[in-house]
């Protein structure tokens, strides 16, 4: 009886927003864990904002590849992401909410520091993508699905995974001079891409 409830409990973990509030509060209190490590202070903020950064990605791959996995490799695995991919992508919402206050905490404990590591370009890009991401969330619920229209909501979320991920892949791709270990996650998000050319080859 023991086991039948925990597994239970851990295939509801993993499903719908169970997952996404069970992988905030892990993010959560990872971040809060990492700051601590790290020193806290802007040492702090700067290892949260690395983290985060990383987090978001994997979470919005997911997301953004699970319906051309799905097609290409099914599996249990994949079609759990395509049962799941409208909570992933809120689940990278909310690390990318993470990140943004690691950001702001940043500024405010050091606004020179701030601008050292970061430019106007970056933050009006920046802000442009946190505007995508929040419309795209807004519209991430069925009663929002309704008011907007399928016609409308599908739009805003191919267009809006897309800026996405050009998004990721300049951002990654410009610190590319600086370490070659950026050129890991343009690789994935070029596979990501190739992924979703070939499900839609094989559907044409």
């Amino acid at each position: 009886m023991t086991t039948l409830a925990s597994r239970t409990l851990s295939v509801r973990l993993a499903e719908g927003w169970t997952l996404t509030g069970t992988i905030t509060l892990a993010l959560l209190a990872a971040s809060a864990l990492i700051h601590v490590q790290a020193g806290g202070g802007t040492d702090g903020f700067r290892a949260v904002i690395r983290f985060t950064a990383r987090t978001s990605l994997v979470l919005f791959l997911m997301s953004f590849a699970a319906s051309s996995l799905v097609r290409l490799a099914p599996s249990r695995l994949t079609r759990w992401m395509m049962r799941n991919r409208r909570y992933l992508g809120v689940s990278f919402a909310m690390s990318h909410v993470i990140h943004a206050a690691a950001i702001i905490a940043l500024v405010r404990a050091d606004a020179a520091l701030f601008w050292q590591l970061s430019n106007l370009g970056s933050v009006v890009t920046g802000s442009t993508t946190y505007l995508v991401i929040a419309l795209m969330t807004a519209t991430s619920f069925d009663a929002a699905v309704r008011w907007v229209g399928p016609r409308v909501w599908r739009s805003l979320h191919w267009w809006g995974a897309w800026y996405i991920w050009v998004s990721f892949v300049f951002t990654n791709g410009k610190r590319v001079p600086m370490s070659l270990w950026y050129l890991g996650p343009v690789a994935l998000l070029g596979l990501a891409m190739a992924l979703r050319w070939m499900a839609s080859r094989r559907m044409a």
